[in-house]
């Protein structure tokens, strides 16, 4: 798998791929979160490429303060083959070169293959509330 940075001609699969992973909420836009994050750090929004397919994708960020991890999506037909795990490792020594000293990321708690997955890589679930709040509707 190769990995490279978003381009916009990737928008349709991508947001396919996401939706083909679940990923896909509907008080999330993904057009919108995509015009968002090519705003902010679009150095960190990956895809993996496999021939001409791209097969998994990445949103990371950093504030500041913390890195943050949004959007991992493996195709269901190329999991299983590391992929994931490459295109974490491909993020995260993007987002440690902008001095980042923590990365955060948020799990669905019904989705126990995806936290198993992080777990196997190195995170570990703090003991902290996630808390939100919507400054924008988008549907």
């Amino acid at each position: 798998m190769n990995i490279r940075p978003y381009e916009e001609k990737d928008r349709k699969v991508v947001i396919a791929l996401w939706n083909q992973c679940g990923l896909l909420a509907p008080q999330n836009d993904p057009h919108k979160d995509i015009d968002r994050k090519l705003k902010v750090d679009a150095d960190l929004f990956l895809v993996g490429v496999v021939g001409s397919d791209v097969v998994a994708t990445v949103m990371g960020g950093y504030e500041g303060h913390r890195g943050w991890i949004n959007y991992l999506a493996v195709s269901p037909d190329h999991q299983r083959k590391g992929y994931g795990q490459a295109i974490m490792k491909a993020v995260e020594g993007l987002i440690m070169a902008k001095g980042c000293p923590k990365i955060n990321l948020q799990v669905r708690n019904t989705n126990q293959a995806v936290i198993a997955f992080y777990n196997a890589i190195g995170y570990g679930q703090d003991q902290v509330v996630s808390l939100g709040k919507r400054l924008e509707h988008d549907n």
